[in-house]
């Protein structure tokens, strides 16, 4: 199995290391035929994009283009969920600009309400409650899916506690792939094997925050192999 295409990248414009010429070299060096750079959305307090940044990125991403034309650079953004309604930090300004939209769970996301997004942050933490954000949590990606044009869900699970059979079929009917992380660890082997036969997408990415590590699948193609998921299972894999 050959993966082509690395949709989750990250640069200096949120909190990565690399710029995102350092991303597409490092991207061609490691043979890949594809490269996205997703950097936080905006709402993030710590490490989003400022939102005049996405003009910037979309025009550096055009002229690289012009440069290296043996790679497809893509923009993206990885946005933050932002309240249980799946409201996310991207408006058709940003959906015009962006080839693809990427979200999912972050702490440190200035949710839409902050009481109440506060609270459940909070409780993430509470085992004795954690029943409760999970249904938070849950309903909250499974939202966002049918509210929004989704490509991949990203580290589902990994910044909380989900019901993964529930967002697997969300997941399903929006045609939305679920991220198999080379470096969160989730989807986990023990989540592959649960929704594997469910007949949802996945997608794998390095979530490279450097360009060392771009195209570096190591361990999420050690998930799908022990758990014997099928290259036609996956979105950017051939054989």
């Amino acid at each position: 199995m050959r993966v082509f295409a690395d949709y989750h990248t990250h640069t200096v414009y949120s909190h990565g290391m690399g710029s995102i010429r350092e991303n597409v070299e490092a991207a061609i060096e490691a043979g890949l035929e594809k490269i996205g750079i997703a950097d936080h959305g905006y709402m993030h307090l710590g490490f989003g994009v400022r939102y005049e940044n996405f003009d910037l990125m979309r025009n550096e991403i055009e002229r690289l283009k012009t440069e290296y034309r043996e790679i497809e650079i893509l923009l993206g953004v990885e946005a933050n969920i932002l309240d249980i309604e799946g409201r996310i930090d991207v408006d058709e300004h940003i959906r015009d600009i962006v080839d693809y939209v990427m979200a999912g769970y972050h702490f440190g996301s200035r949710p839409t309400h902050m009481v109440r997004g506060s609270m459940n942050h909070a409780l993430n933490y509470i085992k004795p409650l954690n029943h409760l954000s999970k249904e938070y949590n849950t309903r909250a990606l499974v939202n966002a899916m049918k509210r929004n044009e989704i490509f991949i869900i990203s580290h589902p699970g990994a910044k909380a506690s989900i019901d993964l059979d529930r967002v697997a079929k969300a997941a399903i009917e929006t045609d939305t792939a679920l991220e198999i992380n080379s470096s969160h660890g989730h989807l986990s082997l023990e989540e592959l094997l649960q929704i594997k036969d469910t007949g949802v997408k996945f997608a794998i990415g390095s979530d490279a925050h450097r360009p060392s590590d771009v195209g570096d699948f190591t361990d999420a193609l050690q998930r799908v192999e022990k758990a014997g998921i099928s290259q036609q299972q996956i979105i950017n894999s051939r054989r």
